[in-house]
């Protein structure tokens, strides 16, 4: 547990390194997770560079409960495909 939560806090720093301004709302709910740099180690997949039609597929399938996980179905419900089109846009800009 103690992993995890130094994990948490140590994306969370990290997150906070990207500029929020060119962030598209939501992505405070990934970065916590999921960094904004690449070549970060997490227990989570990485987003930062990855193909945005494959992040959007894989919401999708959270969304519409096609994949059980502890937390992204629940996550994913909260986002629109427009929503989920920007964050996964912007994820594959960052490097």
């Amino acid at each position: 547990m103690t992993r995890l939560v130094a994990v948490l806090v140590w994306a969370m720093v990290l997150a906070s390194a990207a500029t929020a301004a060119d962030a598209p709302a939501g992505t405070t709910s990934c970065s916590g997770c999921h960094p904004a740099q690449s070549g970060v180690d997490t227990p989570v997949p990485p987003l930062a560079g990855r193909n945005p039609a494959d992040t959007l597929r894989q919401m999708q399938a959270f969304r519409a409960g096609e994949v059980k996980t502890t937390v992204m179905d629940k996550i994913a419900k909260g986002f629109s495909d427009e929503e989920i089109q920007a964050i996964a846009a912007w994820y594959a800009e960052q490097k």
